[in-house]
């Protein structure tokens, strides 16, 4: 079994086409090649990695999904971390995600 990583990525926040207005972070190419070569046995649900996060001082947890458009993972961001830490769309965030 793998032991858990820590990720530390930046992203710009995109917002998903469609109903809902869903904001999310990109999971770059190398570590979602990464993610799905050391914790395919850990997919649930739609292929969905559960994991920790934090974005600035904020921490929660949450799941990231497979984009098959991109290759990549995507990680949700709700509205309530974006006010609490400032983050508007179209711009680039740090964040890190552990997986759980």
């Amino acid at each position: 079994m793998a032991t858990r990583a820590t990720y530390k990525l930046n992203s710009k926040i995109v917002v998903f086409p469609g109903m809902g207005a869903w904001r999310f972070l990109h999971v770059n190419k190398k570590v979602s090649d990464e993610i799905k070569k050391k914790y395919a046995t850990k997919a649930v649900g739609f292929g969905s990695i559960r994991v920790h996060v934090r974005v600035g001082k904020t921490k929660w947890d949450t799941s990231i999904f497979p984009d098959k458009k991109s290759g990549t993972y995507l990680l949700p961001t709700k509205a309530s971390v974006r006010r609490a830490e400032g983050i508007v769309d179209d711009e680039p965030v740090s964040f890190s995600i552990t997986i759980a």
